[in-house]
């Protein structure tokens, strides 16, 4: 009896493989041992100390077997989980923990195959090797493992709420495809970081688009799941509907020029922060012209610095709507979710951009300057367009809305080949003026000339030209 544990992860760093995939090697292995075995998927848990009695339920309500310790032996090298079978009266073999010296472990040899390290093949069994050969599993694994930005469990941070993120997405879905639905070309079109799949969604009900195939590409495990749980459940009409769960930043996803439409909302911004900066930019960028179709199109909608993002500014920020703690605190890290939302949502404006501060992953300075604070514009700007957002705090910090300007994005596009169409341009969401920065905040020259609240959103529409 083989369970499979956390069978219900895939392309996580924790388990890189998918279940089907693990239960093919197994059931390999079992032919080429003489072995009669039966093979049950256990879905992840969150710790527990019955966990032992969850996955032998799991197992009876799969085959219809019981286990006992009257007839079964557990084979668990992980002295904790051995335990928990053990207090139920199990007899415990130890698998690599009871040899002297302890050999490599399934997870070392992994690391090796992840490492390139073809020694690998001198520890895996014939199954396992010839299952990883022919479903390519070998790249699959070396991609996940190695990748710097994705998480053990396939998030880009373990702080981010995706249950709010999902809300957000449908709630903003239809104001995206009104956006951009007049430059959409048809044929193949891709939606790169696509949430739960919302904006296809309606592209799914474009009568102009029903002849085209509509492929979403999601990073974080729980929102691609979601994808393929409205996939099953008929949301989407058009039967060349396809979802990936792919990383941008670890290479080419599609072929070259084989997409007419390739759309990204509020990702690059995260490519920008969880990768190399410009240099990870820059290659993503080239990534899709290389992607797209002469004539073809990438549309970008995503926050944006202002104009200018270096020059030094004044900021003025209220004390009187919260909290003023004579220190900043540095253990959020530690506090469940609800308490740094909490502690967070209570400071004032002024004593809030202190936390940020601490928590945010890109130094920045600031110095007093009367009664105001001098820092650059674009430090300013992701303070204040970020300071609100208190349910995702330890997230959001990890992440830069003002690393580029219009004219960088400009030049970025005509680096890579791409011609900037004259219906790209920037916005300024007056609601998070009127209702968040005004009335909290004002921003001046260090003369104290009053300045006006930037843009803080670009529309970029980019072809590549036909000739090419």
């Amino acid at each position: 009896m083989w369970a499979v544990t956390s069978a219900n992860h895939e392309n996580t760093k924790r388990n890189p493989v998918p279940y089907h995939r693990r239960e093919a090697a197994i059931e390999r292995f079992s032919v080429l041992a003489d072995l009669r075995s039966v093979v049950v998927p256990v879905f992840d848990t969150t710790p527990t100390d019955r966990f032992a009695e969850v996955t032998l339920k799991n197992i009876t309500v799969a085959t219809g077997l019981d286990l006992t310790p009257d007839n079964t032996v557990v084979a668990c090298s992980t002295p904790a989980v051995a335990a928990l079978y053990s207090a139920l009266g199990f007899r415990i073999a130890g698998v690599e923990a009871s040899e002297d010296p302890e050999p490599a472990r399934p997870w070392d040899v992994l690391l090796r195959l992840a490492a390139g390290d073809e020694t690998w093949h001198e520890l895996a069994h014939p199954a396992t090797i010839d299952v990883f050969e022919r479903y390519q599993l070998v790249e699959t694994v070396r991609s996940v493992v190695n990748d710097p930005v994705v998480g053990d469990e396939g998030g880009l941070t373990p702080t981010r709420n995706y249950r709010t993120y999902v809300e957000a997405f449908a709630d903003s879905a239809a104001r995206k495809w009104k956006l951009v639905d007049q430059h959409v070309r048809p044929g193949r079109i891709v939606d790169i970081g696509c949430g739960a799949g919302a904006v296809l969604e309606l592209a799914d009900r474009d009568p102009a688009l029903r002849e085209s195939d509509l492929i979403g590409v999601e990073i974080a495990r729980h929102l691609y799941e979601e994808c393929m749980h409205k996939k099953a459940q008929g949301v989407f009409h058009n039967a060349n509907v396809f979802f990936y769960r792919r990383n941008v930043l670890g290479g080419a996803i599609f072929p070259p020029r084989s997409i007419d439409t390739t759309l990204t909302f509020a990702l690059t911004h995260e490519i920008w922060s969880y990768g190399d900066r410009w240099e990870s930019m820059r290659r993503f960028a080239q990534a899709i012209y290389d992607h797209t179709a002469p004539g073809g199109v990438w549309i970008n909608s995503d926050v944006c610095g202002p104009d200018g993002r270096d020059r030094p500014v004044h900021l003025t920020l209220t004390t009187t709507d919260g909290t003023n703690p004579a220190s900043v605190r540095r253990d959020l890290g530690e506090l469940p979710p609800e308490e740094v939302s909490a502690y967070v949502g209570g400071l004032s404006t002024r004593a809030r951009l202190d936390q940020f501060a601490v928590d945010y992953r890109f130094p920045f300075t600031y110095s007093p300057a009367g009664d105001a604070l001098e820092l650059t514009f674009g430090d300013a700007m992701d303070y204040l367009t970020r300071k609100d957002y208190t349910d995702n705090w330890l997230s959001e910090t990890q992440e830069q809305f003002c690393g580029l300007e219009y004219a960088d994005w400009k030049s970025l596009l005509a680096d890579v080949g791409f011609e900037v169409d004259p219906a790209s341009h920037t916005t300024r969401n007056d609601w998070i003026v009127d209702n968040r920065l005004a009335p909290t905040a004002t921003l001046t020259t260090p003369d104290a000339t009053p300045l006006d609240w930037p843009v803080t959103h670009v529309l970029l529409v980019a072809r590549r030209p036909l000739n090419t």
